[in-house]
């Protein structure tokens, strides 16, 4: 049996009977690495979308008929914008005169933060890019849209840089908003110097509220929490909230929250998508994105209905709707194109691959001589299984990857007759293992434990594995990079012209 903490976090909604099941939903609704969740609700649908920093393809896009059960359909560019270089943070969906706009945050080519926009008549299918539109300062990140009596403002967290205090900054935006017209004013200053960004910028009655995300967003020390503000004028002045933080994490379950934004049901009730850590082994699946009901109370402040903790545990926002179970994830490569759940850390390579007829195909050209290509997905566990068959035999490493990025990644796979288990942290390469290789095409398995301890096997057939003796455990906590997880998944690691060939990939939860 697993421990306490993994079977209260992940399994104990399951544990509920059927009929309170209907009833309540558990915590987090996506369960994957997808930081900074904004959210829309077109006619009976819900769009949302997320940070994907340094993953391609940009931006996960996911839709839902009911906020608790949701569907990746893509993602909001499949190519890199031709401006940005990367840190691809926050998107910010909204929807306006029939068309779906995306407001993101990327570095341009000179490294500085800046806000793009890009806008789709589908939401369903990929964006058009309208570039770069809002550079202000050393960096502007975070952007929020307000329609507010016809007109359009955006606001942004400016100055994160500089040795100043931090703002939230608005301006008018054109009819088409695309572009700023007007000058900036500002809303909020972060006086008390505990950060302030991710904001919401909501018309409720007689006020204008703002509620945003305060202290260290990432990590596993960070401490987010959601304040709000409020002012009878959109551009303020605005009064914080003395009660404030009106959500913040338990430190049992959940370690800190926050970026989110909010949607409304038909019947006008309010929810907050918002991304947390959850604590102890939970905290290997990355900010993963939770929902909360909100409201404003007679006192004409908006608060959680359970309170300012997070709950893990949630009365169902509709009736007859059921939460669906966390699905496995098994690819077999009979589509003509790679899944939407494959993601790759482009600043390192680029990636060649080609899919069908029950094969993957993977290559990359390593940039600024890395040596390494992987296609990874997001874990949706701290304990689960993955594993392929690698068919064809050539010098190059081919097999499978716990991966944090190209400096910090594990390998375990054949290469030049031989099987082997690396480890590669800030640049240094440690042999694990390494012996002939057993069988010349070898299905390979890794079992993960704690989101940080892997066991490796090998199979002749796909039935009887073999486990694989290592000197030493690894842990591998140390793959986490400041603002993202590990991630399981495929390695190509040597020359273009001697691929990796697949011809599955399961991932099972435990």
């Amino acid at each position: 049996m697993k421990q306490v903490t993994l079977l209260f976090l992940f399994f104990c909604f399951y544990l509920i009977p059927v009929h309170a099941q209907l009833r309540t939903y558990h915590n987090p609704v996506i369960p994957e690495d997808m930081a900074d969740p904004c959210i829309i609700r077109i006619d009976d649908k819900y769009y949302a979308a997320g940070t994907s920093s340094e993953w391609a393809p940009f931006y996960p896009m996911y839709v839902s008929t009911d906020l608790i059960n949701w569907t990746q359909t893509g993602h909001i560019f499949d190519t890199q914008p031709e401006w940005t270089l990367s840190s691809f943070w926050a998107p910010e969906l909204f929807y306006h005169k029939n068309k779906l706009y995306a407001y993101y945050t990327a570095r341009n080519k000179e490294g500085v933060s800046y806000i793009g926009v890009a806008t789709t008549d589908d939401p369903q299918k990929p964006f058009t890019d309208h570039g770069q539109m809002l550079a202000w300062g050393t960096e502007a990140i975070d952007a929020f849209i307000l329609e507010d009596n016809g007109e359009l403002y955006i606001s942004w967290k400016a100055y994160g840089l500089d040795k100043r205090p931090i703002e939230l900054l608005g301006c008018r935006l054109s009819k088409d908003g695309l572009k700023l017209d007007g000058e900036p004013f500002s809303l909020l200053v972060d006086d008390e110097n505990i950060g302030m960004e991710g904001q919401h910028w909501i018309k409720l009655g007689d006020y204008y509220y703002i509620l945003y995300s305060i202290g260290g967003c990432c990590g596993p020390g960070s401490d987010y929490q959601v304040y709000c503000a409020r002012s009878k004028n959109l551009q303020g002045p605005y009064e914080k909230y003395a009660g404030n933080p009106i959500l913040h994490g338990d430190g049992l379950g959940v370690l800190s929250c926050g970026h989110g934004t909010v949607t409304t049901t038909p019947d006008g009730r309010m929810y907050y998508l918002y991304h947390a850590y959850l604590t102890n082994e939970g905290f290997y699946g990355g900010r993963q994105v939770m929902l909360q009901e909100l409201y404003k109370g007679n006192d004409n402040w908006i608060h959680f209905k359970d309170g300012n903790t997070v709950q893990l545990i949630q009365p169902m926002p509709f009736e007859n709707t059921k939460q669906k179970p966390v699905n496995n994830f098994r690819d077999n490569f009979n589509a003509d194109k790679l899944s939407v759940k494959w993601t790759w850390n482009y600043p390192y390579s680029t990636i060649n691959t080609k899919v069908g007829n029950g094969e993957l195909i993977l290559s990359g050209v390593p940039k600024d001589n890395n040596n390494g290509t992987a296609l990874c997905i997001r874990p949706t566990s701290p304990y689960y299984t993955y594993q392929t068959k690698v068919t064809n035999s050539n010098n190059s490493l081919k097999g499978l990857t716990m991966y944090g990025d190209v400096q910090n990644y594990l390998a375990f796979g054949a290469m030049d007759n031989k099987l082997v288990v690396k480890a590669i942290k800030d640049g240094e390469e440690q042999l694990l293992f390494t012996d002939i290789l057993p069988t010349e095409l070898p299905y390979l398995k890794i079992q993960v434990n704690k989101g940080t301890k892997c066991n490796f096997f090998w199979s002749e057939d796909g039935k009887q594995w073999q486990k694989v003796q290592l000197s030493s455990t690894m842990n591998m906590s140390y793959l986490v990079r400041w603002d993202r997880v590990a991630r399981p998944g495929l390695i190509h690691a040597g020359a273009e012209n001697e691929p990796a060939r697949f011809n599955h990939f399961y991932y099972m939860n435990e």
